[in-house]
């Protein structure tokens, strides 16, 4: 049989399980992270980002059609393609300019 003092040690642990429980339950659980899939078009500013190059030069190169882009609606969007395709181009370029290098 159990002594008064375990009880009394059982009640205080079970009165400690029960706050606890009762604590979690209120918290709701945490929203699920949903991850957004890669962007097939971009802002031009995003673009510039991606490029690491300023907003002004990225849409002069738009501009000029060296960096492609398409228009919908009155947005202007590149495509993230475009870009991958852009530095591509530059180091092909570079690479025939110094063949030392």
């Amino acid at each position: 049989m159990a002594t008064a003092n375990e009880l009394t040690q059982l009640a205080a642990t079970l009165a400690k399980l029960a706050e606890s429980l009762a604590t979690s339950e209120a918290e709701p659980p945490p929203a699920p992270v949903r991850q957004m899939p890669e962007r097939v078009l971009l802002t031009v500013e995003e673009a510039a980002e991606r490029l690491g190059i300023g907003r002004t030069l990225a849409f002069r190169l738009v501009k000029t059609g060296q960096l492609e882009s398409v228009q919908i609606s009155r947005l202007r969007r590149v495509p993230a393609s475009a870009v991958r395709e852009f530095a591509e181009r530059l180091v092909t370029d570079a690479a025939a300019q110094n063949p030392a290098a």
